[in-house]
């Protein structure tokens, strides 16, 4: 095996499937098992998730810069919790 370890980083987007927004579950099952047949090869995978399928960015000028960060970062956790889940729930 030419790599011990990789990190794949998944959009917001590709959570949300067709829907783009939200989360489809199914399409976060199917990432899942690809991932869990390359840690069935024995490899370390990190995983960076986004937020977007939640949040982008201000929506208008008024909105403090801070306030909208922290809004994207409460999107990068749902999507982190839900590939969590996906995870323990089904393989682990």
């Amino acid at each position: 095996m030419k790599y011990r370890r990789i990190l794949i980083k998944l959009s917001g987007e590709s959570l949300a499937g067709d829907k783009k927004v939200g989360i489809d579950f199914d399409g976060v099952l199917e990432i899942c098992q690809e991932i869990k047949e390359i840690l069935d090869l024995g490899i370390e995978v990190g995983i960076v998730v986004g937020g977007g399928n939640f949040w982008r960015g201000r929506s208008n000028k008024q909105m403090d810069r801070c306030t909208s960060d922290y809004i994207g970062m409460l999107g990068t956790t749902m999507n982190a919790l839900a590939i969590g889940d996906a995870f323990f729930a089904n393989w682990l």
